[in-house]
């Protein structure tokens, strides 16, 4: 079977990925944080919020990836862009957990060339199985997750003990990048009805 003619499976890290990946015709599966849960047949796209390292880019930035690179540089995947109108074409940084602090952001993107970070499309182009790569900036060095990465269980759900440890440790920055987290999750939406 010729997996590159089947139609391709968006690929969520978690619950609120999925619900906006659904908005497209597409199939959406949820492959959990670093792809934990394991990944579907066929071809995927990488779908969700990523974090951005460059500083110019943007909370809500959407960024339609035509590279995958690891943290030595190295290139993991490189095709086309799968063409969302308004995108920035980009290469991703595959990591293996979250980078919140602002030096390390800008470290890696002065290393890699990459203009933002996410924990599956790595495990995903090392299947073999990777065609494409979409994905919003939810946070930015300027604009960090303050401990809100801890709300989501490697599985991709909400973990409330961990949403309640994020607001106790930074009640203001928990505000600021639950509001950053929402506005990109709606411009994920958005995406997915303009590649319906």
């Amino acid at each position: 079977m010729d997996v590159h003619r089947l139609e391709p499976t968006l690929a969520c890290a978690t619950s609120a990925e999925l619900k906006a990946g659904r908005r497209s015709r597409a199939r959406a599966a949820l492959v959990g944080l670093g792809a934990a849960n394991g990944l579907p047949e066929g071809p995927l796209v990488s779908f969700g919020l990523a974090g951005g390292i460059a500083d110019d880019v943007a909370c809500g930035d959407v960024i339609d990836a035509d590279r995958v690179v690891d943290a030595t540089g190295a290139v993991l995947w490189q095709g086309a862009p799968v063409g969302v109108p308004g995108a920035r074409v980009g290469t991703l940084l595959a990591v293996d957990a979250v980078v919140d602090d602002p030096a390390e952001r800008r470290r890696l993107h002065a290393l890699t060339g990459a203009v933002a970070v996410d924990m599956e499309s790595g495990a995903i182009a090392r299947a073999g199985r990777l065609v494409g790569c979409v994905r919003v900036v939810s946070d930015t060095p300027a604009r960090p997750l303050d401990g809100l990465e801890g709300a989501v269980r490697d599985s991709g759900e909400l973990d409330p003990v961990g949403l309640v440890r994020a607001f106790l440790r930074s009640p203001a920055g928990f505000v600021r990048a639950a509001g950053d987290g929402r506005r990109a999750l709606r411009a994920l939406e958005r995406t997915a009805e303009a590649i319906a």
